[in-house]
């Protein structure tokens, strides 16, 4: 019954439109929707890049993305936390306890997860698109595109992903943002807090928040993928 109403609590207050849970909300998206728009172009030409020229070392740079993939986000931040406090190399910029710090974190830890991802997606995709598009006089640009377009859902899966994992990871928010309330508390750290003081209706709401956001996504993925079948078919 405690669940119950709990959860009775949660749903009260998603629907009451309470200042403080959306507040949080707002925050979430706000900063990890801007970290995932300032990645995805250099991943993009990145994992472009990897895939398609002969880029010295490409074998070196790939085992080093695949490798910070699995560096935990409460290690990233306490390394951008030692970078941008008072006596780091990055003090003078005075980022810490910051939604731009936050940011930061989160464009370190999306970026190789995209190149990854979309690295692979131009590694299995058809040469030939980029080839024939290249050779009728189309610019580089333009080619690109061309081979984007037939690889959208594999690209759009990869920046799925990545903003899932940025709008939910805890440690480096916690670290560099300092979860403070209405400036740089976001969903996770805000969940971890409510729970540890045995608040548990805000974090339960701010939790399904993530879960409904998380059907949409994949609904949407699937949506696509399945009109692009018929369009094609």
């Amino acid at each position: 019954m405690e669940i119950l109403e709990t959860t009775r609590q949660a749903v009260s207050l998603l629907l009451s439109a309470d200042v403080t849970l959306w507040g949080i909300v707002g925050v979430s998206f706000s900063v990890s929707l801007f970290a995932i728009g300032l990645v995805i172009l250099p991943a993009l030409l990145l994992s472009f890049a990897l895939a398609y020229w002969q880029v010295p070392g490409k074998w070196f740079v790939l085992s080093i993305i695949n490798t910070l993939q699995s560096v935990p986000t409460v290690v990233i931040g306490l390394l951008l936390y030692m970078m941008l406090s008072r006596a780091g190399p990055l003090g003078d910029w005075k980022m810490l306890f910051t939604q731009k710090a936050m940011i930061l974190g989160q464009v370190l830890i999306a970026m190789p997860i995209l190149v990854s991802m979309m690295h692979a997606a131009f590694q299995n995709s058809d040469r030939r698109a980029w080839e024939t598009a290249y050779t009728l006089g189309a610019s580089m640009p333009r080619a690109m595109l061309t081979l984007m377009w037939e690889i959208r859902f594999p690209l759009l899966a990869a920046v799925i992903t990545a903003f899932s994992r940025i709008i939910t990871e805890v440690g480096c928010s916690m670290m560099v943002g300092g979860n403070i309330l209405n400036y740089t508390r976001n969903i996770p750290t805000a969940i971890a807090l409510e729970t540890s003081k045995g608040a548990f209706a805000q974090g339960v709401a701010l939790g399904m928040v993530l879960l409904v956001l998380a059907l949409t996504m994949n609904f949407f993925i699937s949506f696509a993928r399945g009109n692009g079948h018929l369009r094609t078919s």
